[in-house]
């Protein structure tokens, strides 16, 4: 009877150690807490982008040497053009405001040609090596890793395609445009981004000399046109961000 009081109180003891016990503070060491930086669009990116690009050329009016050798000649564009090429910028962010500025360069593989009546002109291929660029700012609305952004600045180079009057290659003008932008990491973010681009030349005049034996007559042609070297650009782009 005396050991089995003896052994009641000891099982007592023992449960109720127990329970104090476990009520007590593990003394193991917790587990390391790992903190993900919030992300932000603030920094330093370059990056490279493709797609497609369109431009028109205005009528052409041409002065010959006969009346018959006059007229107007209508204005070839450049439609599905092939553009690529890189930019370089830096964001900062303030809320969910993300301004920055950011500049590119593309080739522009131009292509385009006039004609009138019976006679053409195609003194524009597709590698002749036309190009353009960009001097932008930026400004969007940050909804955590998306960017929506309207961008607008200087435009230098151009986008006309007209062999008697265009110059794509040293007008200066404006750009406007906007786009989206999602990053898929801290560092890696693609974009998809429209702009419109006007390197506006006003009045050009330009003279060339038709030879005898040709199927024009012979003598000196004025072409002349109120061009505007305007089109637009669809591109799609990868950046890295620092």
């Amino acid at each position: 009877m005396r050991i089995t009081l003896v052994s009641t109180a000891v099982l007592a003891t023992f449960l109720a150690t127990s329970t104090y016990a476990a009520d007590l503070p593990s003394r193991k060491a917790p587990p390391p807490m790992v903190y993900a930086p919030a992300f932000t669009w603030t920094g330093f990116y370059v990056g490279l982008n493709a797609g497609v690009g369109w431009a028109g050329s205005r009528d052409v009016v041409v002065s010959g040497p006969t009346a018959a050798s006059s007229g107007v000649l209508s204005g070839g564009g450049s439609d599905g053009t092939f553009v690529g090429g890189g930019q370089i910028g830096y964001n900062w962010q303030s809320g969910s405001i993300v301004y920055g500025l950011e500049t590119d360069i593309q080739y522009v593989a131009m292509n385009g040609g006039v004609s009138w009546g019976p006679y053409s002109w195609w003194a524009r291929g597709e590698d002749d090596g036309g190009y353009f660029g960009t001097v932008r700012a930026r400004i969007g609305y940050a909804i955590d890793r998306t960017l929506l952004y309207v961008t607008g600045g200087l435009a230098y180079g151009g986008l006309n395609s007209n062999p008697l009057t265009g110059n794509n290659t040293s007008n200066v003008g404006w750009t406007i445009g906007g786009g989206v932008e999602y990053a898929i990491t801290n560092n890696w973010t693609v974009k998809v981004e429209g702009l419109y681009v006007d390197n506006s030349e006003g009045r050009k005049n330009r003279f060339f000399v038709n030879g005898p034996g040709g199927v024009l007559p012979a003598g000196t042609y004025t072409a002349t046109t109120d061009s505007s070297s305007g089109g637009g650009v669809l591109r799609a782009g990868v950046n890295y961000k620092f």
